[in-house]
């Protein structure tokens, strides 16, 4: 595992930069995915040796500008930028955020309401443990038969896709969902939540290097909206758009809703859910 998150994170992003977005030419010799070093170092204005330093984690306290500088090189959006000095501000003596929290199973009321209103479409509310702590009768009709709930309430995402075998007929996309659970539950505290950290002991062990070594791969900032394939065992292959809204931070939770992506899904899902025929259209995906 990685205990060098602001490291992994820069070295994901400079090897996802390909030369020529920044003007560089590929080469045919060229071994390193992305960007060289020394290519990301003078784009950003700092030497190689204090890119190698902060990539490795010898230096793990780069100010402000230098971090402004990186994320212009690389190209950033909004939500890295955000990310990476977040990463950076964990790595400074005292900061505690909501580390010392567990992540609540507790739904305000208005959530709930929330929920209510989003009938029939399948929608939950997840914490940073990866537990379904409500969701509505759609997502339930949808999640159920592939075997999410069996072991109880809360269900668990994670220990569900990495420790049931139906996960991976359900989702024929394995490896990227898998990716998808290890960058969800990275976010925040992470190994400072001692829910979260126990989860990720389990497994460790459990599930061996299909999850331990995504740890050491996957930076923390997981997709927000993506389109998910799913084969279910009563109406077959769907195509889900997947969209995630974090609620506050008080809350701690994210609200998860998937849509049909195509008219074949919304007709498949008005079959499976068996309310309001219709009501679940395509939206774009």
């Amino acid at each position: 595992m990685s205990d060098n998150e602001l490291g992994l994170f820069l070295r994901i992003r400079r090897e996802a930069v390909p030369p020529a977005q920044v003007g560089l030419p590929a080469g045919a010799r060229r071994r390193t995915p992305g960007l060289r070093r020394s290519e990301l170092a003078t784009l950003a204005g700092v030497s190689v040796e204090y890119i190698t330093r902060l990539e490795q984690g010898r230096d793990r306290h780069p100010s402000s500008a230098v971090l402004a500088a990186l994320s212009d090189a690389l190209g950033m959006t909004s939500t890295e930028r955000v990310y990476l000095h977040r990463l950076a501000k964990a790595e400074s003596p005292g900061f505690t955020c909501n580390g010392s929290m567990q992540p609540t199973r507790v739904v305000r009321p208005a959530v709930l309401a929330i929920l209510n209103q989003l009938e029939p479409a399948p929608a939950a509310v997840i914490n940073r443990a990866s537990e379904i702590v409500a969701c509505t009768a759609g997502y339930r009709r949808l999640m159920g038969p592939i075997g999410l709930f069996d072991d109880g309430e809360p269900a668990n995402v994670a220990r569900y896709i990495f420790t049931d075998p139906r996960a991976r007929e359900a989702h024929p996309d394995w490896e990227h969902t898998a990716d998808k659970v290890v960058a969800n539950l990275k976010v925040g505290p992470f190994r400072s939540d001692p829910v979260v950290s126990a989860l990720v002991d389990e497994l460790t062990l459990t599930a061996g290097p299909e999850f331990s070594g995504r740890l050491s791969r996957i930076s923390g900032l997981p997709e927000a909206s993506r389109v998910d394939r799913l084969i279910h065992p009563e109406v077959g292959l769907l195509r889900l758009a997947f969209e995630s809204l974090e609620l506050s931070a008080d809350d701690d939770q994210r609200l998860i809703v998937q849509l049909p992506a195509d008219d074949a899904t919304a007709e498949a899902l008005d079959r499976l859910i068996g309310r309001n025929p219709g009501s679940l259209r395509a939206v774009a995906g």
